[in-house]
């Protein structure tokens, strides 16, 4: 699939297709053998451009009284921070006074990694009263031979970080399947860099909050309810707010290593943590340069276009991971006062990175191309450059020149070591490396 300029769509958005027969009569594939799933709303999965619908996103650069922002300090202290407020209201929710305290040991530091390249170190982060309650473990790999501090990259893992023992999976419960523990693999190629002048820690997303229907409420979440709730408040954080606040609870301890440069940090997530990176760096302006890897629906694709996963597979599949508001939204997609283009504008001026692969179009990387495209007003009112074209690139041919990066890799939905190299050349304008 080449990607093409989309920007002519405008107009009434067409809402998704409903498929009428019988449930057992239901194709499982289309044409072309992309797997077509159906939501509670009726909505078959499409991967048809012709049957995408025409749709209008929102101005960005329009305020909610219908003044238009022309200046950068209408965009930062107005603009902005309405949109900031529509996400804690509409989508991932608001965190609560209540979030807990977190408590922090280094358990061990480790010279002579990767053959001498690094100094591990392991750090333990509690979180609330309970000393056995709920905790993320940090792994940090520093340059051993750095002269001063060092630019950091912040990589949420689905699986343990590099070095330690899995966990027991608890046995799936009514909720359905537990999350696959991801392979090794999932970590970034950390010789690499090492060499290139990289710190990079790592954590795994669920230590922080769980992320089945029955145990959604087992880490922070659970811990910032008061006596007597079953549930976060209207208006609070589903689980990528909560994986998100504890990615800049990670931040805040790291950031006091004096091997590390506070002003140079990175923020690396893929799939549903390349939603959580995103934002993640809108809440937290300290991430300086955000890698959302293959994230899809509520990440970086478009809501309003129908293809692939839509808002009404991630009301109905996951709906712990927003606020309860955003139920409101399946079968009514236009309805949304943000959009995908919106997340990533938050996080300008500062650098995006986005990806998407020919073989996940269940993620929309067409969808995802589109909305930074779209978000490329803000960059340029900033005084950024932006993708620098509404044409899509050709295969395996990244755009890393600007304030915004993508990359339409051959594959499926991972991070390449093609990414990771196109990453490092986009991240390294604004990180500044320097090779040990």
């Amino acid at each position: 699939m080449r990607l093409k300029s989309p920007l002519g769509i405008t107009g009434v958005f067409v809402c998704a297709a409903v498929f009428s027969a019988e449930p057992e009569a239901r194709p499982k594939q289309d044409a072309n053998g992309n797997s077509i799933r159906y939501a509670a709303t009726g909505h078959a999965s499409n991967y048809d451009e012709a049957k995408v619908g025409a749709y209008t996103l929102p101005d960005l650069l329009v305020l909610r009284s219908g003044e238009r922002v022309r200046e950068a300090a209408a965009w930062t202290q107005r603009r902005r921070p309405e949109l900031i407020a529509l996400y804690q209201s509409e989508i991932y929710g608001r965190v609560p006074a209540t979030a807990p305290a977190v408590t922090w040991e280094t358990v061990s530091t480790t010279p002579g990694e990767f053959n001498g390249l690094a100094v591990r170190k392991h750090l333990v982060g509690r979180f609330g009263p309970d000393a056995n309650g709920p905790k993320v473990n940090v792994v940090l790999h520093v340059p051993a031979q750095a002269k001063g501090p060092v630019p950091l990259l912040v990589h949420l893992l689905f699986s343990q970080p590099p070095g330690l023992k899995p966990p027991a999976e608890a046995a799936p419960g009514k909720g359905g399947k537990a999350p696959a523990v991801r392979p090794l693999a999932e970590v970034g190629p950390i010789a690499d860099m090492l060499a290139r002048g990289y710190a990079y820690a790592t954590f795994r997303y669920t230590e922080i909050e769980g992320d089945r229907a029955d145990t959604n409420l087992g880490g922070v979440r659970g811990l910032a309810l008061a006596k007597g709730q079953e549930k976060p408040a209207a208006g609070e954080w589903g689980t990528i707010g909560a994986w998100a606040w504890g990615t800049s609870r990670v931040l805040d301890q790291l950031v006091k290593d004096p091997a590390l440069d506070a002003q140079r940090i990175g923020l690396i997530g893929h799939s549903r943590l390349g939603k959580t990176v995103l934002w993640a760096g809108a809440c937290d302006e300290r991430f300086g340069v955000i890698f959302s890897s293959c994230s899809g629906e509520m990440g970086a694709a478009l809501a309003r276009r129908d293809f692939g996963e839509t808002v009404d597979d991630m009301a109905a599949n996951f709906p712990w991971q927003f606020t309860g508001a955003f139920q409101k939204y399946a079968g009514h997609w236009n309805d949304l006062p943000v959009d995908a283009h919106t997340l990533i504008a938050l996080a300008a001026p500062r650098a995006v990175f986005v990806t998407g692969g020919t073989k996940d179009l269940w993620a929309d990387p067409k969808g995802e191309f589109l909305a930074q495209v779209a978000a490329g007003p803000v960059y340029r009112l900033l005084g950024r450059k932006d993708l620098g074209t509404t044409e899509g690139p050709p295969l395996d041919r990244p755009l890393t020149d600007g304030s915004l990066g993508f990359h339409y890799h051959t594959g499926g939905h991972t991070i390449t070591p093609e990414d990771w190299t196109a990453f490092f050349d986009f991240a390294g304008k604004t990180l500044r490396p320097v090779r040990p």
